[in-house]
């Protein structure tokens, strides 16, 4: 019994460490990672491919990578997708929804719920007197929520088409905290006659400006039960600074029943990190992808990004980099793809089985 209520107490203050970290990370006044969850990328499709999608995207998802890409579809179309990371700790769960308004403009709108559910809330259970009350521990969610509306309509220049995102982000911390925070994305695309294409997707362009509001009760009671904490209320503001994907791809064909795309992005950030181009204005971050497809049915997709320098502990640097893998099938207008894949790289994070599904309306006609 003894050692059951060390454990729990132990647990209660790695609990309340994780929960007042969270609040003070959230709540930094002007925070460059801020919203990182909108990052990590939807339809296991593009994350087969290492994400390197911006320039040749043209379905429904194209809300979420280039939204000039939803000009290109031809009827309604409907998305899901599922995953989980981080040996299945937090839920990954996205759905969108895009149509044609006309031959010259196109709509879209989708949902993305990032979330670690059924944390146990153990700051209580230790009265004043110090009993122990397995009553009173509670459970609670950490979520974060971006509602997305996309529009696309095509440029008097032949093949070149753009969009824009308008962003609502919601970002929950149980009782403790929570955010609203707004910011808008653009994109154009611009394809030949011979099957290059090309697209520059301009994130958070604005500026996504996040506000929290932080419950003063509920947080001194994590406070309270970590001896030594401070006990001012962090900052309640925070902005994501853009960043741009410049990407080229190339459709090839072989004997009609065989086609090989082949793309590349370029991830740059405004910053200075870890990335295997960087200075102090800007970093830049490479990524391949390739999609073998027969009949346009069977598809095998690879792809390698997310080049890092790495700081070891002998102070050398070691390049590390993200792999991913997928596979896809599509038939009579419903495809369901398939990825193995991480959000860290090729030795650090767990690596996840990412499924998802597209419905094209046709099927219906």
């Amino acid at each position: 019994m003894h050692l059951c209520i060390k454990n729990l107490q132990l647990r209660n203050y790695i609990t309340v460490l994780f929960y007042f970290i969270s609040i003070t990370m959230f709540g930094q006044a002007v925070r460059k990672y801020s919203n990182e969850f909108l990052n990590i990328g939807v339809d296991a499709a593009a994350l087969g491919m290492s994400n390197a999608v911006t320039s040749h995207t043209a379905d429904v998802n194209s809300g979420y990578w280039n939204p000039a890409g939803l000009l290109k579809l031809e009827d309604n179309q409907m998305a899901l997708m599922h995953s989980s990371y981080f040996a299945n700790i937090a839920n990954y769960d996205y759905a969108a929804f895009a149509k044609p308004i006309d031959n010259n403009s196109a709509f879209g709108v989708s949902l993305i719920r990032f979330a670690v559910d059924d944390i146990l809330n153990t700051t209580q259970l230790i009265d004043e007197q110090g009993n122990i009350n397995y009553d009173r521990i509670s459970l609670f969610s950490t979520a974060d929520y971006a509602l997305t509306f996309s529009y696309a309509r095509d440029l008097p220049v032949q093949g070149l088409n753009y969009g824009i995102n308008a962003k609502v982000i919601r970002r929950i911390i149980g009782d403790f905290a929570a955010s609203w925070g707004f910011g808008f994305d653009a994109g154009i695309q611009f394809e030949t006659d011979n099957n290059w294409q090309f697209g520059l997707m301009a994130r958070d362009i604005t500026t996504t400006f996040n506000a929290w509001a932080i419950d003063e009760d509920e947080f001194k009671k994590v406070q309270d039960a970590v001896e030594g904490q401070n006990q001012e209320l962090p900052e309640t503001t925070e902005i994501t600074i853009p960043k741009l994907q410049l990407g080229v791809s190339k459709l090839f064909n072989f004997h009609y029943d065989y086609s090989l795309l082949a793309a590349a992005n370029l991830n740059v950030r405004f910053e200075e990190n870890n990335d295997i181009l960087s200075s102090s204005f800007v970093s830049i971050n490479p990524a391949v992808g390739f999609e073998f497809a027969y009949i346009d049915m069977v598809y095998l997709r690879g792809g390698v990004g997310n080049f890092q320098n790495e700081l070891q502990i002998d102070n050398s640097e070691q390049l590390s980099f993200q792999p991913s893998f997928g596979v896809g099938f599509k038939y009579n207008g419903i495809q369901i793809d398939y990825a193995f894949t991480d959000i860290g790289d090729q030795s650090v994070a767990l690596y996840s089985n990412v499924f998802s599904l597209k419905l094209d309306f046709s099927i219906f006609r």
